[in-house]
This record gives structure tokens, sequence and C-alpha cells, in this order.
């Protein structure tokens, strides 16, 4: 009984694989009609790259879209590094170095210790990575459009 069941189950992958070696005659390497945001391509495609996104020069402060939102970013960060050993954003937003360099000051919040609420010296670790919280705001259209609405008070 017990080879009858082997032979089965043996013959039944077998088929199965019978059947994917003709998917693959017909789609070879393909997607599995899989799609992305960004449209159908074969694996083995290679489409031009999407154009870089435009960040308007001097737009000032973004208004907020919703309440505690953290501030987004005016200007393009590309190069810039923030790192364990280096964050480029202090450079300027640093309360040190803001007046001089004309730059908003980084919150009084990101120098208080996040459990016991001290206020330390420096930036606090947990505050230090900006790209968590902050994006810049590119102008670009949305990959997948929304009906998202600003609170009232935002208005």
């Amino acid at each position: 009984m017990k080879k009858v069941i082997v032979a089965v189950m043996a013959l039944g992958m077998l088929m199965a694989g019978v059947v994917q070696s003709a998917e693959a005659l017909h789609n070879p390497g393909g997607t599995g009609g899989v799609e992305s945001l960004r449209g159908a391509s074969e694996i083995e495609t290679t489409r031009a790259a999407d154009p870089m996104k435009r960040y308007p020069r001097d737009q000032g402060v973004i208004d907020s879209d919703y309440v505690y939102q953290p501030p987004l970013i005016p200007h393009t960060i590309r190069n810039y590094e923030v790192s364990q050993n280096a964050n480029k954003c202090l450079a300027c937003h640093s309360w040190k170095n803001a007046k001089d360099m004309g730059a908003t000051k980084i919150s009084v919040t990101h120098y208080q210790s996040p459990r016991q609420g001290q206020v330390l010296s420096d930036v606090s670790p947990s505050r230090y990575f900006c790209l968590q919280c902050h994006v810049p705001q590119a102008d670009a259209k949305p990959l997948v459009g929304n009906d998202f609405q600003r609170v009232d008070a935002l208005r």
C-alpha cells in the first residue's frame, strides 16, 4: 500500500512539473501575472529609469496636512550623510548653527530624552536620524490616487 501511495504522489509531482514547464514555454521567465505600481515588465527586460524628482528651490515652510506631522524638508537632501558618525542636517539646523545658516532650528523636543524627559546638551540619540520622520517634498505625482483631506483646523 505504501508503494502505491508513493507512486501516486511521484506521478502527481511529475505531472505538476510538466504543467509548469508547459507554462514556461508560453511565458519564459515571466512575472507570473504580478504587476507593480510601475506597471508590468518582464524580469529580463530593462526599462529606462524614471526621471529624477524635482525639488522646488526656496519653497519655504510647507504647511502641515495633519496634527503633529513632522515638518517636511523644503530642499533636496541628495548626498546628505545621516549616519551614526555624521548628520549633515545638524550643520544647518542645530541651535548653534541655525541663525548663521538662516535655517529653522530643530525643536527643543529633540534635546529631551524620550523616557525621563531630561534636557540633554546634544540631540537625543532617538531623534538623531532625522530622515525617519522628516522627508523632502518633491514635485512628483503620487504613485496611487487618494482622497485625503486636511483637518479643518489646518486649512
